[in-house]
């Protein structure tokens, strides 16, 4: 078969393959990468059928590595680690220490080197982003306080491996000498950091005047192929001159590329043109995982994967959980992040195949690898499905849930017990004074929260995070910490004496706790809610919602209103309109009803 020709059979088959396997995962109603691997496998040399090219699949998997750490860089965001840095710090590192340890020691027992062990033991201790992200989207956490806690803890696995990547070759050169002992470690570890720091300065400080320099002259080009090439070429030069240059990973000098063009300007229309570059490569980087992987290592060591998985899938969330348990956080955000974490993926595969390509790790290793990302990625949405279960069954138990509950409980009471004495009126029962409670102060609760002070209206903010409670006490407004579906915590707020009471926190069982315990208080209470589908709708109203503000509703609204005005539509033909597009959806009158466009 002809070079060229045979070019394009292996990376359509594989495209196509991934494709299909992929449809399937999703339709199962798992992760995409499963199918990616699995296309891989079915291409590789250890199962019957078409072989791809596994050189070529080598180098479709450079690119895929460069994309993926470029768009991680891109997407680097320093704010959000800030935000949660009291719990991600301590957590990660604690979890990557723990997870690392028991991967070693796993390893070392069924007869790896101590070398592979270290890789493998790390290898399985850092999650999965696109995992991690993708189940917090589909259990409506990403916008929470949980979603924030695991986002930061992931943002910080992520620059761990990124550290590892650049130690590797010096360790594997030290772990592949007989000789030179703790002080040729040292000078080993010393230059590969020397390294990393003069490519870090260079691309940092030069690279933050000279691309956005260069950008800003392909904008103002106005060509959209000139910026996407920008892009692509920024991406693979800097990452491949800093294996050529400074003798470091290609994955490095990627990430720095990514942090450098997300400060500027146009970081957002580069993310949209390096998204569907990195998508289609990462593909072929799991397809490519894929091919190595041989069932063999899995027929030969069945009890070492399954100690691998017992990590990732036990010993990780256990670890994480207990981490964020101490450090007095609610039981359910301590669940709920622990199973986030607990899977691995292209992380763990990246520290894979740079230990492979250094002669670190084994093709049974990686094999082992694969299979635990399959079946961990395969499980972790079953494991998410469990987190209210298993919350239910915990309280249901006294004595534990007491004793779970008690750290986090602990510092919440007493910052409940000052605040309602602080705004009690003297010599009367210490309960909050409100005419409005808040539940959840996300960008929507401050929203409703400026408008009502707006008003004067007295109000209380009920939140599950005790940094932001804490800092709206200290700002003069009232607040209590808690888990608002909790009658002890509503009452807390008055809001059995409240007129209003919204609810704007997104998950919609946790949204029905608390209208239904608010209900039980007050039944005259108004009922103020969100929801993101219509058909959420009868549903709230049902559990005692009063109006309900509907996201799917309000965006058609929103780009009706927006295109009625740019076709020259009058005040009174949008308000018609408008109206016309209620009744198509069924909603009540009252129910935002914009009475100015």
């Amino acid at each position: 078969m002809q070079d060229g020709l045979g070019f394009l059979v292996n990376l359509s088959v594989s495209l196509v393959l991934a494709l299909l396997l992929g449809l399937v995962a999703q339709r199962l109603r798992l992760s995409p990468i499963i199918g990616y691997l699995l296309a891989g496998i079915a291409l590789g040399p250890r199962t019957p059928g078409f072989v791809a090219d596994p050189k070529m699949a080598h180098d479709f998997a450079e690119v895929g590595v460069i994309l993926l750490m470029f768009g991680v860089g891109l997407h680097f965001n320093f704010n959000d680690l800030l935000a949660v840095r009291r719990i991600a710090i301590p957590g990660c590192v604690g979890q990557i220490v723990v997870a690392s340890a028991l991967g070693t020691i796993v390893a070392i027992s069924f007869g790896m080197g101590a070398g592979a062990g270290i890789v493998l033991g790390i290898a399985i201790s850092v999650a999965s982003t696109v995992v991690l992200i993708r189940v917090l989207a589909d259990n409506d956490l990403l916008q929470t306080n949980q979603g924030h806690i695991a986002i930061g803890w992931l943002i910080l696995e992520d620059i761990f491996t990124v550290f590892v990547l650049v130690a590797l070759p010096g360790l594997a050169s030290i772990w592949g000498q007989s000789e030179g002992g703790g002080e040729g470690l040292l000078m080993t570890l010393a230059w590969a950091m020397a390294k990393f720091a003069g490519l870090t300065l260079l691309v940092v400080i030069i690279g933050r005047k000279a691309i956005p320099w260069l950008l800003n002259l392909v904008v103002r080009t106005r060509s959209g192929e000139l910026f996407t090439l920008t892009i692509l070429s920024l991406a693979l030069a800097i990452a491949t001159g800093s294996a050529a240059l400074f003798g470091v990973s290609m994955a490095l000098g990627a990430f720095l590329a990514g942090i450098v063009v997300g400060q500027t300007e146009v970081s957002h229309q580069a993310a949209a043109d390096a998204l569907p570059m990195r998508d289609a490569f990462a593909v072929l980087f799991f397809v490519s995982v894929g091919m190595l992987f041989d069932p063999q290592a899995i027929i030969k060591e069945p009890r070492f994967l399954l100690g691998l998985l017992g990590i990732v899938i036990l010993a990780k969330p256990l670890t994480a959980f207990l981490i964020i348990w101490v450090l007095r956080y609610s039981v359910r955000t301590a669940i709920t992040v622990a199973l986030a974490l607990a899977q691995i993926g292209e992380f763990s595969f990246l520290l894979a195949n740079e230990a492979m390509g250094l002669g670190l790790l084994s093709v049974d290793g990686q094999s082992l690898l694969v299979a635990c990302a399959l079946i961990s990625i395969a499980v972790n949405p079953l494991l998410f499905r469990a987190i209210t279960p298993l919350e239910e069954w915990l309280r249901s138990k006294e004595r534990i849930w007491r004793i779970l509950s008690q750290r986090s409980n602990y510092e919440g009471v007493m910052l409940n017990k000052e605040e309602q004495l602080r705004l009690s009126e003297p010599g009367q029962k210490s309960e909050i004074k409100s005419r409005a409670v808040i539940v959840g102060y996300g960008p929507v609760g401050q929203t409703a929260s400026r408008i009502l002070k707006d008003f004067d209206i007295p109000l209380v903010i009920i939140d599950l995070n005790l940094d932001t409670v804490r800092n709206l006490i200290e700002s003069g407004q009232a607040a209590i910490y808690g888990d608002a579906s909790r009658r002890d915590i509503l009452k807390a707020a008055g809001v059995q004496k409240a007129d209003y009471l919204l609810v704007t926190i997104p998950d919609i069982l946790t949204r029905t706790a608390v209208i239904v315990t608010a209900r039980e208080l007050n039944p005259k209470i108004h009922v103020f809610t969100r929801a993101r589908y219509l058909q959420e709708r009868a549903w709230l109203e049902e559990m005692g919602a009063t109006d309900i503000s509907i996201e799917e509703a309000e965006t058609a609204i929103g780009l009706a209103i927006l295109l009625l005005r740019e076709v020259g539509a009058d005040g009174n033909r949008i308000q018609k309109e408008i109206q016309e597009i209620r009744g198509e959806l069924g909603m009540h009158k009252r129910d935002g009803q914009i009475t100015q466009p």
